[in-house]
């Protein structure tokens, strides 16, 4: 497994051995030592999520300012640009953004830690995203942030305006966010 730690330190780029020949491949997606010896501590997920969206569909900026979840998001069809913008008012990057390239093709991951809002765009012709979660989905605990805010400037790879749901097209600006200490 090869990781590597982005331009914020604290979210992770994780691509796993993969053994392939004539037959197709095998890889292992997740392995918990090798994952808490990478962020330096030990970590339960609780729950795994998968999701399936057309082209061009942006989800994001999600959060939850309590129960926060941490992620490792990986794509098993497609490819999306995935985002992690840090929250973490102590941090020094508070209010930057790193994004990867995750595809079914590159089988790389990204570790999103708590403290941070998370949100991609699909590429392909459609993405089948899977990502396993440290704390429950608390939807009364739900924030979300303007995926086009101006302040946070995230260069979202897009050619067309993309799609966006009601729930997103009401995020709030970065400013008006709530933040975790």
């Amino acid at each position: 497994m090869h990781i590597t730690r982005l331009a914020i330190p604290d979210v992770l780029r994780i691509v796993p051995q993969v053994f392939g020949d004539e037959r197709g491949f095998f890889y292992e997606s997740f392995r918990q030592d090798l994952f808490d010896a990478a962020v330096g501590r030990t970590l339960s997920f609780v729950q795994d999520n998968h999701s399936r969206s057309a082209r061009n569909v942006l989800r994001g900026l999600h959060y939850q300012i309590r129960q926060p979840q941490g992620k490792l998001v990986r794509v098993v069809s497609g490819s999306v640009f995935d985002v992690a913008v840090d929250l973490r008012r102590s941090s020094p990057t508070c209010g930057q953004w790193v994004g990867e390239i995750l595809s079914a093709d590159n089988k790389a991951q990204m570790w999103v830690p708590e403290g941070f809002a998370h949100g991609f765009i699909v590429l392909s012709d459609s993405a089948e995203t899977v990502y396993k979660a440290t704390d429950y989905y608390a939807p009364q605990h739900e924030r979300c942030i303007a995926w086009d805010d101006p302040q946070l400037a995230i260069d979202w790879l897009l050619t067309l305006p993309p799609v966006v749901s009601d729930k997103d097209r009401r995020g709030l600006p970065f400013a008006s966010a709530e933040l975790f200490d």
